[in-house]
């Protein structure tokens, strides 16, 4: 090879003495001989010692793509794991184990090196992409002038074989080893486009179960030995699990061109996608989302959603909450898989309520529909002041156009009688100004003047503003529809934090101060009982 071409390959800060040998890392694409680059094959055939994992058995399937292009006069290196499973009798277990391994192989390439050969180092598919040679990379490439050549991938095979587009526009793709706990597969898989999950064999079971979970094993196919001999693809659904070898992947391909399956019955699926943007949707409901036929909501909540080709946009005004929630089962009944899409949390003030009613008449009751949980106003402002929601704490709506405001004032006043935090929505608006200003004036009747209150404002958004305040010195001037209020308890304080410019935040205490005639506190028993929240499911206390 020629000395420039070596030098301009180079990602090593130390070049080493004249007669340090060059580490390549040799990808040799997904199987087939004659997929492997130009590159691949010049280096192989310059190269003085080739290198190659195996197992036990001593065969190595990167050598055999590779073969056609050794020499006779090529220094073999054969790299052989001392173990295929999680079984060993090593005192450090698999990983130390497989980390002394990985040390002797280094060390033996590393020798070479030293002696002014070049190394290189083969690998099925790309070196970097879930690749042996990457361990080899990290111990020696620091060390020696090295160079990476990539190849083609067997996720780029299997989606070549199976001739469906991987991904289109604006998909996104996700790249999962199997090998992650099933709950963490089954949210991944929920939440992307398309995804292709590496490292079945053993796992497939897993992945299957998971893809069955997310609602995504219809679209998953199946693909073996990609361009190998014993290639084989199908719908993963009807792959029996006894069959299934390491050398296989789990595609769920783009879904722009997918057919729509034709239902008899849709479902309605309620979503909530928190207070502002992508970062607020929990993965469920981007799941829901990307796999709607339709989505219905407020305009303003439906455009924060990504277009995809083929989804029906339906947004709305915000006050006509009755009419979209019918119109959304009227589309189910017929056939579609409609998103409802309501910000914040959409049983909470929100979405969810509309829905189950309009559900609940004869007409739909036989309509599927689903609630997906969401984060709410109340939890992200209280996330970005602190923890002011860390006891016991009450929410209530200031609006009086659905209940009369004398209910409210009751409210209020027992709320601020039992001495709880309050969370405040939906507190004003262009039409509704005084409101805010009498619940101000109600709570001064029992709490102190100088009462923390949050007041948060677009919280998640680009003009999100938090500030902290009193309760004394609360402006209804500054709060909109957009705001939220979290008004502290008798307990709740505020702690200015760093120099200067530190920041103020807000907690309530877990532990209220005993009442005259209370029990007393029962030590560490109820100071855990205290900081664990209770399962869900679980009998109340």
């Amino acid at each position: 090879m020629r000395g420039t071409e070596a030098d301009h390959h180079s990602n090593s800060a130390t070049e080493g003495s004249p007669r340090t040998g060059r580490l390549y890392g040799v990808g040799l694409g997904p199987g087939d001989p004659s997929l492997m680059t130009v590159r691949a094959v010049e280096v192989i055939a310059a190269a003085d010692v080739v290198a190659y994992h195996s197992a036990r058995h001593g065969r190595s399937i990167a050598r055999s793509i590779a073969a056609r292009h050794l020499r006779a006069d090529h220094v073999e290196e054969p790299l052989v794991y001392p173990l295929t499973t999680e079984t060993t009798d090593h005192p450090g277990g698999y990983r130390g184990a497989m980390d002394e391994f990985y040390e002797e192989a280094a060390a033996r390439l590393a020798a070479h090196l030293d002696a002014g050969r070049s190394v290189a180092v083969l690998a099925e598919g790309d070196p970097l992409f879930y690749g042996s040679y990457q361990h080899m990379h990290k111990r020696l490439a620091h060390r020696y002038p090295t160079e990476v050549v990539p190849g083609v991938t067997s996720v780029s095979a299997s989606a070549a074989r199976l001739g469906t587009p991987l991904v289109e526009a604006e998909e996104v793709l996700t790249i999962l080893p199997g090998t992650l706990p099933e709950e963490e597969l089954t949210a991944r898989l929920a939440a992307t486009d398309s995804a292709v999950v590496m490292k079945l064999g053993r796992t497939f079971g897993k992945v299957r179960r998971a893809l069955e979970a997310s609602g995504r094993l219809a679209e998953a196919r199946y693909v073996e030995r990609a361009t190998m001999d014993g290639e084989r693809t199908a719908d993963l659904a009807d792959v029996a699990e006894d069959s299934v070898p390491y050398f296989s992947v789990a595609v769920l391909p783009s879904r722009i061109d997918a057919p729509r399956p034709v239902r008899e019955r849709g479902e309605v699926v309620v979503v909530g996608t928190g207070p502002a943007g992508p970062l607020w949707l929990t993965p469920e409901s981007r799941g829901a989302l990307a796999a709607a036929d339709d989505l219905v909501g407020y305009t303003t909540y439906v455009d924060r959603v990504p277009h995809r080709p083929g989804q029906v946009r339906h947004g709305s005004d915000n006050r006509v909450e009755s009419e979209r929630a019918e119109f959304a089962l009227q589309l189910a009944a017929r056939g579609r898989k409609v998103a409802v899409v309501s910000g914040g949390d959409p049983g909470i003030f929100a979405m969810a309520t509309a829905v189950l009613e309009v559900a609940s008449e004869e007409a739909y009751r036989d309509v599927p529909v689903r609630v997906l949980p969401g984060v709410t106003a109340a939890n992200a402002a209280a996330a970005r002041a602190g923890a002011p929601l860390g006891h016991d704490y009450a929410t209530i709506s200031l609006s009086d156009r659905l209940k009369p405001w004398e209910v409210i004032a009751e409210r209020l006043h027992a709320a601020a009688r039992a001495d709880l935090v309050l969370a405040l929505y939906n507190p004003g608006s262009r039409s509704r100004t005084w409101q805010v200003g009498k619940a101000r004036d109600l709570l001064l009747e029992h709490r102190a003047a100088d009462t923390p209150v949050v007041v948060a404002r677009d919280v998640g958004g680009d003009g999100e503003r938090v500030r902290v305040v009193t309760l004394g010195t609360l402006d209804p001037a500054e709060v909109d529809m957009r705001t939220i209020l979290l008004v502290g308890s008798s307990q709740t304080r505020t702690v200015r934090r760093g120099d200067g410019d530190g920041e103020t935040i807000v907690w309530t205490p877990r532990r209220y101060p005993e009442t005259p005639g209370g029990s007393p506190g029962a030590g560490a028993e109820a100071e855990a009982e205290a900081g664990a929240e209770q399962p869900s499911g679980a009998p109340e206390a």
